[in-house]
């Protein structure tokens, strides 16, 4: 009997094992089962013959000693629950219960560089959503699919996060790499592994030229409007404005030329506003500005370079006194050249997001020109002799620039220009906070002060060496950049 339990235990363990039932036919269970039935059959009587004939030999015969009827009924019995108890764990075997925590080995993807391939959408990403169904046999495919999956979102979601450390494309490799895939044939219970066929265009040709120079436009166009009806309680004039910024700016790329230090700006502003109270002209110019800066250096440290600045600033149109033919300015009157040779310092953080120059030049030079004739536009207004249509000056010059981009839609900039001959001083600060709304709209702050030694006074004794302007303007505007 002992037999009999050890053959029915490794029957039950083996008929009911979920990789048997997961990798067996129904018809191949019940082949086996028929086998060792037969064999459990026959143990279990050749068991029975021989423990009797062995018992009647041994011993003298009595009823008491004798194998009952009763007793081979219930031998009968428990081979027929035993029986029983089989077939019922074959044709339902019982649900498989994870009991197993599988720690799987690292993919081979970490360890690789990276590598890119292509933009795949993965869908919207659901946490609740189950990814194994309640087939146990396929739970292993699943697992591997599933884990394919995260490692592709992971790996997509690295390049895009840094781009800069993905040094390959997999459409510019010299050969491209095997792929493969496998797939799984449910009739046969067999993985069949093949080989992907990538139709690759050859050696690609492209053309990756170095750029030299970076270049970058800004322009807009603000207006500021207000109207007061003629009954207005408080009273008023009707009022509105325009101004024009037009910005184009050259650098050198200092990835190529790390020594060098070399920027040009070119700036022009035009602001016209409505004169209700000029009897000759339906407009006014507040504003007409026409400079260019340039700076170029040779390395000397680390930030430091050996520099020579230079600046170039007048006017394009004519402007007039309120109420009369009175020239207060024209092209090239005034116009001011200024240039200095000395040491630019250079910052830039990590994040391009901060901009810092700083030139000293103890030797500099500045020469004021007016063009017109005296008797049209007074010489004396720019320091310039009546008989004489510019001056020269000597001395020493310092100039800070500085571009803050605080956020993705609001940039800082600032620029602070000295020079004095010892004798004569002049400053110029000049700062712009430019708010973006979005790509064409925008608005902006501007403020300049200026200070001049030689200004007259004028009839408000509040302001005379010093001069504000400010103006707070609404627009569209738009910029391309080759960076």
């Amino acid at each position: 009997m002992r037999l009999n339990k050890f053959i029915l235990s490794i029957a039950v363990a083996s008929l009911i094992s979920p990789v048997v039932v997961a990798q067996s036919s129904v018809s191949e269970l019940q082949r086996k089962f028929a086998t060792i039935l037969s064999t459990v059959k026959k143990d279990s009587i050749a068991t029975s013959t021989a423990s009797t004939a062995h018992t009647t030999s041994s011993t003298t015969t009595t009823p008491t000693d004798r194998i009952a009827d009763s007793d081979i009924t219930s031998l009968a019995d428990s081979t027929f629950l035993s029986e029983l108890r089989i077939r019922q764990m074959v044709e339902n075997p019982p649900a498989v219960v994870d009991t197993m925590i599988v720690i799987k080995p690292i993919s081979k993807m970490a360890f690789l560089p990276a590598v890119y391939s292509g933009y795949h959408y993965f869908g919207e990403f659901n946490p609740f959503e189950r990814e194994y169904g309640d087939n146990a046999a396929m739970r292993w495919v699943e697992e591997a699919d599933a884990q394919g999956r995260n490692e592709a979102m992971m790996q997509q979601r690295f390049m895009v996060n840094h781009p800069d450390m993905v040094h390959y494309n997999l459409a510019m490799l010299p050969e491209a790499p095997k792929q493969y895939m496998a797939e799984v044939n449910p009739k046969n219970h067999t993985i069949e592994v093949k080989e992907i066929k990538v139709d690759t265009p050859g050696q690609l040709s492209y053309d990756i030229k170095k750029r030299h120079w970076l270049r970058t436009f800004n322009s807009s166009l603000h207006f500021s409007q207000a109207y007061i009806s003629p009954n207005w309680y408080q009273g008023g004039n009707n009022n509105l404005n325009m101004l024009v910024n037009l910005n184009y700016n050259v650098k050198l790329n200092q990835v190529y030329h790390p020594n060098l230090l070399f920027e040009t700006t070119f700036q022009y502003k035009l602001g016209l506003n409505n004169a209700p109270e000029d009897s000759l002209r339906n407009y006014s110019i507040s504003e007409d500005l026409l400079q260019i800066n340039t700076t170029f250096g040779y390395k000397a440290a680390k930030n430091w370079y050996y520099s020579v600045t230079a600046q170039f600033k007048t006017q394009i149109f004519n402007s007039y006194t309120a109420n009369t033919t009175n020239l207060k300015s024209a092209f090239m009157s005034p116009a001011e050249f200024s240039a200095g040779v000395g040491m630019t310092y250079n910052h830039v953080n990590k994040k391009k997001t901060f901009n810092f120059d700083a030139s000293i030049a103890p030797l500099s030079y500045n020469m004021k020109i007016c063009i017109r004739e005296d008797d049209e536009l007074a010489h004396s207004s720019y320091s310039i002799d009546a008989d004489k249509y510019y001056t020269m000056k000597y001395g020493s010059s310092a100039e800070c620039k500085m571009v803050w981009k605080m956020t993705s839609n609001i940039q800082l900039t600032s620029r602070l220009y000295l020079f004095t001959d010892y004798g004569y001083f002049q400053g110029d600060w000049e700062n712009t906070l430019a708010m973006n709304i979005n790509s064409y709209l925008s608005t902006q702050i501007y403020a300049h002060l200026r200070y001049d030694s030689t200004t007259p006074r004028t009839d408000n004794p509040s302001w005379h060496k010093l001069q504000v302007k400010e103006i707070l303007s609404f627009g569209v505007t738009y910029k391309f950049s080759s960076i």
